[in-house]
């Protein structure tokens, strides 16, 4: 009987751990999205062109990330998204790590 349950208890315990194990690396992600974004948005801020925001950014931000810029209204706006975990996305419990910041554009005289 003990093997029986061991048995069912094992894989279960795989899953957990699996499950567990891509939520942390969800959050680090999200956590490097966010930084990501904000380097970004200072660049915006101060003026940089798009190519070397999207460059720091990028280098910022986990593998595989997309990095928007966008300036408008005197606000430089940056997203970065990133793709999630495999597990996670194919359960569909979250979606893509995903953070925005927006920094106002500095004035040059």
């Amino acid at each position: 009987m003990a093997t029986a349950e061991l048995a069912v208890a094992i894989p279960s315990l795989l899953v957990v751990l699996v499950v567990a194990l891509s939520a942390v690396d969800l959050g680090l992600s999200q956590v490097r999205c966010v930084d990501a974004a904000r380097l970004g948005a200072r660049l915006v801020a101060r003026a940089e062109p798009e190519p070397v925001v999207v460059r720091e950014a990028l280098r910022a931000a986990p593998d595989g990330a997309n990095v928007a810029v966008s300036r408008s209204g005197g606000f430089g706006t940056v997203t970065v998204t990133a793709p999630g975990p495999a597990v996670l996305m194919a359960i569909g419990v979250v979606g893509p790590p995903r953070a925005t910041a927006v920094a106002s554009l500095e004035v040059t005289s």
